[in-house]
């Protein structure tokens, strides 16, 4: 490996570069009958398969399976939960708005789990009404916090949601698209960061 000047002059050896896939946890914020999150986030997978060097998970709390999990009562299905959560190297939690805050189905996913999360950043998307629930990203970035994962500043609103999709698709998506594209540069730079900084020092280490 070829070293590269620093510049103070030293020299320093160059990161080798992180071509493995970024497992990426695609997490819907509602359960709701009739719910818009299915349009929104499927429209955040897209963008995401589009960009390329991700491996797609979802996490429903309205599938079976992992509503399973989150209830607890079964310890196998909870267990398989958790270890979805801790397979991924970053999250993208596709949320609405509900009163000023996210819904309880996605608190309760989230809850689910503890040290799975951390070390690991989250990007968000969020939809609402003149909002584009922004008030619900806003207390999702502390409860992340309390989780040790990381919040990136970016991600992708949308405001007056309702309006903004037909027939499932983004009627004027150049600027949502532009945002996405930015969301996922980022979370791919923390992602490939962070997963080289766990396999490196393990994070339950970093303690005095």
């Amino acid at each position: 490996m070829n070293p590269s000047p620093s510049p103070a002059g030293a020299t320093i050896d160059a990161a080798p570069i992180d071509v493995a896939p970024i497992d990426v946890a695609v997490i819907y914020g509602s359960a709701r009958e009739g719910r818009l999150c299915d349009t929104v986030a499927g429209w955040t997978i897209a963008r995401i398969e589009a960009a390329g060097g991700f491996a797609v998970d979802v996490l429903d709390p309205a599938d079976a399976d992992v509503a399973r999990g989150i209830d607890g009562k079964d310890p196998a299905a909870r267990a398989t939960l958790r270890a979805r959560i801790a397979r991924a190297d970053a999250y993208v939690v596709v949320s609405p708005e509900y009163n000023h805050s996210f819904p309880a189905p996605l608190k309760a996913l989230i809850d689910s789990a503890k040290q799975e999360w951390e070390a690991k950043p989250v990007a968000f998307v969020s939809y609402g009404g003149v909002s584009g629930g922004l008030r619900a990203v806003e207390h999702l970035r502390h409860v992340f916090a309390e989780l040790h994962a990381v919040g990136t500043r970016d991600g992708v609103a949308f405001a007056n949601a309702a309006g903004q999709f037909g027939d499932g698709r983004l009627r004027n998506p150049e600027g949502a698209e532009k945002a996405a594209a930015t969301m996922l540069a980022r979370l791919s730079w923390w992602a490939s960061a962070l997963r080289r900084a766990r396999e490196f020092t393990p994070y339950a280490k970093a303690v005095a």
